[in-house]
């Protein structure tokens, strides 16, 4: 067992213990303001094979493997804890945006912990970076690029954070321009125009070879009508890639039981097309983004539903065992408790957030559903889904069921990735996974050696405990 799954094995064992730090939000949430998903161990160092972050795969071809780090799991998740030999860039969240459009503001630990992710990212000769945003750290995006001396303003802003830190790279998870993300967001028609103004004048101010990334949307930024743009064309020749967050695409906002990151879905019925990796790579090759310059968002998590047994199994079509439903009624007035690290709580608007029903993959162990290989225990319905390329678990005693990604899924993107010549991967979040299972198994599919832990801990010290409690739902 690898030195960071020693550690999260004290996380497994608090299946009904919930983190007082982590309310919910959907796609990338920050510390105290959105729900979340997440993280692994002290390795040796990894060459870097360029200065935008590119790993040369066993055949040859650049590929980006990079995650996002949530600092506000530093705890339970030490930096120590990521594989570093496994990745070309490593991305910290978050820093958030101010009513200052000067100022972009590391809040509680951030600031005593990047300077340390920076150091441990550049020893392991890993490119180091920087997300601004997240789900309720956008508050203030439209405000810093709205005027021609906001813009300039938040310009240095920026260059400020690269060079105090020593950053390699910029992440701008800005949720959403054009759109309402969290519900106090400052917003504008023409925040997607503006955006790239500020990306025109901040790209020269940085060192070469700087590498400027976002995290998007399954659909292009939207116009100013509030459409998807039919030309981003421009955007390409700014930043070194975007990486589609292809997750949330269902869950208990949504009508029925769905995959969290479906692969495709238009080999779905109508009703069951909510977006995919396939069809969001579409759309934005189609809007003039080429997808040599698109990384492949993944997720370490999945969401969890309350579902009555009548609505989730039926018979099969031979009269034997029981399978489990597509697309699945929930009780929509009743979320699970996720994982250790879900919490209720009041978001950055305000507004009381219940739990997400958020479970990461390691959470999917500490919940009795998988075992430590990752695959589904005895006496859990599984069931995976051709179409999504992912799978469903169910547990008939406390009728919650789990939409997630399995090793079989991240193979199926990595051969995604390398067929329609993507750039790469990231995952959200580091600490999500448990042993490598899901990292290592969409490196091997890209085809890039997967080198040898180095991180080292006593097994004893460590109380190793994998729990099979299921959380408490509660009323919403």
């Amino acid at each position: 067992m690898r030195c960071s799954n020693l550690a999260l094995a004290a996380l497994l064992s608090l299946s009904s213990a919930h983190a007082s730090f982590l309310p919910s939000l959907l796609h990338h949430r920050n510390s105290g303001v959105h729900s979340g998903v997440s993280r692994r161990s002290i390795p040796h160092p990894a060459k870097r094979h360029s200065a935008r972050g590119a790993s040369t795969s066993s055949n040859g071809t650049n590929y980006v493997a990079s995650t996002w780090y949530a600092g506000w799991h530093a705890t339970d998740f030490p930096i120590e804890y990521i594989s570093w030999e496994k990745y070309t860039s490593v991305t910290y969240a978050f820093a958030v945006t101010t009513a200052d459009e000067a100022m972009v503001s590391l809040e509680g630990p951030d600031a005593t912990l990047l300077p340390q992710f920076v150091t441990m990212a550049h020893q392991n000769n890993v490119s180091a970076g920087l997300s601004i945003g997240g789900w309720g750290g956008s508050l203030y995006f439209s405000n810093a690029v709205a005027t021609a001396t906001n813009r300039t303003a938040f310009v240095k802003a920026v260059t400020n954070l690269v060079s105090n830190y020593s950053l390699d790279a910029i992440d701008f998870d800005w949720e959403y321009p054009g759109h309402q993300g969290i519900g106090c967001n400052a917003i504008s028609p023409n925040d997607t125009s503006n955006f790239l103004a500020f990306l025109q004048e901040l790209r020269p101010a940085l060192p070469p070879k700087f590498t400027l990334s976002a995290a998007v949307a399954t659909t292009p930024f939207a116009n100013s009508t509030g459409l998807p743009s039919a030309d981003v064309s421009a955007f390409s020749k700014v930043l070194d890639y975007v990486a589609i967050m292809n997750y949330d695409v269902w869950g208990p906002f949504s009508p029925t039981v769905g995959p969290n990151a479906p692969l495709n879905d238009t080999c779905a019925p109508p009703a069951a097309q909510a977006g995919s990796a396939v069809s969001a790579v579409k759309a934005w090759t189609a809007a003039g983004f080429p997808a040599s310059q698109i990384v492949l968002g993944v997720a370490s998590y999945g969401h969890s539903y309350k579902v009555p047994s009548s609505a989730a199994l039926s018979p099969s079509a031979s009269g034997g065992a029981q399978t489990l439903v597509d697309n699945a009624q929930f009780d929509n007035k009743t979320v699970p408790a996720g994982d250790a690290w879900d919490a209720a709580g009041p978001d950055v608007c305000g507004v009381n957030q219940t739990f997400s029903g958020d479970v990461d993959f390691w959470g999917m162990i500490s919940g009795g559903y998988l075992g430590e290989d990752g695959k589904a225990l005895s006496g859990i319905q599984y069931k995976f889904d051709t179409c999504s390329q992912t799978p469903f678990v169910y547990n008939a005693t406390s009728e919650i069921m789990v939409a997630y990604d399995d090793a079989t899924s991240f193979a199926a993107k990595g051969q995604f990735i390398q067929s329609t010549g993507l750039r790469g991967f990231a995952m959200w979040e580091a600490g999500g996974d448990y042993d490598d299972i899901l990292l290592d198994s969409i490196r091997t599919s890209l085809g890039m050696p997967t080198p040898p832990s180095s991180g080292s801990c006593d097994e004893t010290d460590i109380n190793i405990g994998v729990g099979v409690g299921v959380g408490v739902g509660v009323s919403a």
